[in-house]
Protein backbone atom coordinates (compact mmCIF):
# COMPACT_ATOMS: atom_id res chain seq x y z
CA UNK A 1 0.00 0.00 0.00
CA UNK A 2 2.11 2.75 -1.46
CA UNK A 3 0.21 6.40 -1.86
CA UNK A 4 2.43 7.79 -4.79
CA UNK A 5 2.11 11.68 -4.36
CA UNK A 6 4.28 14.12 -6.58
CA UNK A 7 6.77 15.38 -4.85
CA UNK A 8 7.24 19.00 -5.32
CA UNK A 9 10.43 20.51 -4.77
CA UNK A 10 11.33 23.82 -4.50
CA UNK A 11 14.14 24.63 -6.75
CA UNK A 12 16.92 27.92 -6.97
CA UNK A 13 14.52 29.77 -8.98
CA UNK A 14 11.97 29.50 -7.00
CA UNK A 15 13.92 31.00 -4.05
CA UNK A 16 15.04 33.60 -5.80
CA UNK A 17 11.74 34.51 -6.83
CA UNK A 18 10.49 34.86 -3.70
CA UNK A 19 13.49 36.27 -2.09
CA UNK A 20 12.83 39.19 -5.04
CA UNK A 21 9.38 39.52 -4.35
CA UNK A 22 10.06 40.26 -0.93
CA UNK A 23 12.55 42.30 -0.86
CA UNK A 24 10.51 44.56 -3.56
CA UNK A 25 7.75 45.00 -1.24
CA UNK A 26 10.05 45.82 2.15
CA UNK A 27 11.25 48.38 -0.50
CA UNK A 28 8.20 49.67 -1.63
CA UNK A 29 7.02 50.11 1.93
CA UNK A 30 9.84 51.48 3.34
CA UNK A 31 9.88 54.11 0.68
CA UNK A 32 6.38 54.86 1.30
CA UNK A 33 6.96 55.14 4.63
CA UNK A 34 9.67 57.89 4.70
CA UNK A 35 8.89 59.88 1.76
CA UNK A 36 5.04 59.90 2.08
CA UNK A 37 2.19 58.21 -0.52
CA UNK A 38 2.58 62.01 -2.31
CA UNK A 39 6.03 62.19 -2.95
CA UNK A 40 6.16 58.44 -4.07
CA UNK A 41 8.50 57.93 -7.52
CA UNK A 42 6.41 56.60 -10.93
CA UNK A 43 7.25 56.05 -14.35
CA UNK A 44 5.56 59.53 -15.46
CA UNK A 45 7.52 61.21 -12.78
CA UNK A 46 10.46 59.78 -13.68
CA UNK A 47 9.92 60.83 -17.17
CA UNK A 48 8.73 64.56 -16.45
CA UNK A 49 11.87 64.84 -14.30
CA UNK A 50 13.80 63.75 -17.53
CA UNK A 51 12.09 65.77 -19.96
CA UNK A 52 13.14 68.91 -17.21
CA UNK A 53 16.82 67.86 -17.22
CA UNK A 54 17.07 67.73 -21.08
CA UNK A 55 15.66 71.34 -20.93
CA UNK A 56 17.83 72.48 -18.78
CA UNK A 57 20.48 71.74 -20.91
CA UNK A 58 19.56 73.03 -23.82
CA UNK A 59 19.16 76.00 -22.05
CA UNK A 60 22.62 75.72 -21.14
CA UNK A 61 23.60 74.84 -24.28
CA UNK A 62 22.27 78.14 -26.02
CA UNK A 63 23.78 80.22 -23.30
CA UNK A 64 26.75 78.92 -23.98
CA UNK A 65 26.47 79.23 -27.95
CA UNK A 66 24.79 83.08 -27.03
CA UNK A 67 28.31 83.41 -25.17
CA UNK A 68 30.67 81.93 -27.53
CA UNK A 69 29.41 84.10 -30.41
CA UNK A 70 29.41 87.32 -28.74
CA UNK A 71 32.97 86.72 -27.89
CA UNK A 72 33.82 85.83 -31.54
CA UNK A 73 32.37 88.79 -32.73
CA UNK A 74 33.92 90.83 -29.99
CA UNK A 75 37.16 89.52 -31.23
CA UNK A 76 36.44 89.71 -35.18
CA UNK A 77 35.58 93.55 -33.96
CA UNK A 78 38.81 94.09 -32.25
CA UNK A 79 40.78 92.73 -35.28
CA UNK A 80 39.38 94.95 -37.77
CA UNK A 81 41.61 98.00 -38.86
CA UNK A 82 41.00 101.41 -37.79
CA UNK A 83 40.84 103.51 -40.84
Amino acid sequence: MSTSAPHQTIGLTTISRTVASLAVGVVHTLERAVVGPDRMRTASGNAWEAICADRARADQRAELDRLVAELTAARARARQPVG
